[in-house]
């Protein structure tokens, strides 16, 4: 049984997609892995979460225990010797306000973290106020200059439909990693499936090629294909290994 590294609460994660060429995702896919297409389409996702009630092997580390994300993925799948197949995530970077967890994930798994510092507000009404709402926000400050990604929601969550876009987006419970020396590492990440807040608005104010390089320049300024929020869970994150090969 893996055992677990870490366990917290993923929370308020505001996901923005944009649908991508596959091919410019070919310098961050890990060896073994391929592409994992929606209805044909392949995604990139830009999301912002508040990482909360953080504990490392059971530990709470003093002014490491919340804090905010962002990142951006794609997603992929993996298949086994068995034929079982594994769907899961890639980040193309990902920025924490605390140089700690930074530190950890560069150095024991190399995970490309960043610290930057960030910002997050979370307010809402309740359903029976006039009007009811819940606005989320995450910001980050890169180069002298923040960034922004925002939504309204109505206030009562939701089921995820079966076969909808938000379960594919959701439903992806591995990490990969690539490696410096070529290798691939795989961990995996336990929740309980995830309800969705209808989105009423949403904002995106990043610059794509300044945090992620030329590769993603033409999602600067450009509507996603779609948002969501989706009110997250506790999470166990499990201690990672080198895949074969």
């Amino acid at each position: 049984m893996p055992r677990t590294f870490l366990t917290a609460e993923w929370r308020k994660l505001i996901m923005a997609q944009y649908a991508v060429n596959p091919a410019i995702l070919a310098p961050w896919l890990p060896r073994g892995l391929e592409i994992d297409l929606f209805r044909g389409q392949c995604f990139v996702s830009l999301v912002g979460f508040l990482f909360d009630r953080v504990r490392v092997r059971g530990v709470a580390i003093p002014f490491h225990t919340r804090f905010e994300e962002v990142n951006l993925r794609f997603y992929v799948t993996r298949t086994e010797a068995d034929g079982a197949r594994k769907r899961g995530v890639v980040f193309v970077r990902e920025f924490v306000p605390r140089a700690a967890i930074t530190l950890i994930a560069r150095s024991m798994y190399e995970e490309p973290y960043r610290t930057l510092p960030m910002r997050h507000h979370i307010t809402s009404t309740p359903a029976s106020a006039e009007p009811d709402s819940l606005a989320v926000e995450y910001a980050w400050r890169h180069r002298g200059h923040w960034h922004r990604l925002a939504v309204e929601a109505a206030p009562i969550a939701q089921p995820i439909a079966a076969g909808s876009e938000e379960e594919f987006l959701t439903e992806h419970y591995w990490g990969y990693t690539k490696r410096t020396r070529g290798n691939t590492s795989e961990y995996g990440v336990e929740h309980p499936r995830w309800s969705i807040y209808p989105i009423r608005s949403h904002t995106v104010e990043a610059d794509f090629t300044a945090l992620y390089g030329p590769a993603f320049a033409p999602l600067s300024g450009v509507k996603p294909a779609s948002v969501l929020l989706a009110e997250g869970s506790a999470v166990s994150v499990l201690k990672g290994t080198r895949l074969p090969g």
